[in-house]
């Protein structure tokens, strides 16, 4: 299959909170990944806007009864950069999550229009 979109991953931040998790939840991880990676429209289910937030997203990612997100926006058009994740407990995303994937992705642009 051919890949639409280039998933990178901005500094240690995504890796961070993948090395955490067990080798079920990487595999599922994983799968969702190549999905973004490869379809042209992305599922809800799968990816989703960050309300009231400019540019940011949520890869969702449900493995038995828990609920994982990861951050992340778009660079250049197809190229996915992902930020920060977390296991998700509550029905609301929490306000701290998302302050620190707002804090990475300014993070990120700053860097790259100063190169």
């Amino acid at each position: 299959m051919e890949e639409i979109r280039q998933i990178i991953f901005y500094k240690n931040y995504f890796y961070e909170f993948f090395n955490e998790q067990t080798e079920k939840v990487k595999t599922k991880i994983d799968e969702v990944l190549f999905i973004v990676s490869i379809v042209e429209r992305i599922p809800i289910k799968f990816f989703k806007k960050i309300e009231g937030v400019k540019d940011l997203y949520e890869i969702r990612i449900e493995y038995e009864s828990n609920i994982y997100r990861i951050f992340c926006c778009f660079d250049k058009g197809k190229v996915v950069v992902l930020f920060n994740g977390f296991q998700k407990k509550t029905q609301k995303t929490p306000t701290k999550e998302i302050d620190k994937a707002i804090k990475i992705m300014n993070e990120y642009f700053n860097e790259i229009n100063n190169e």
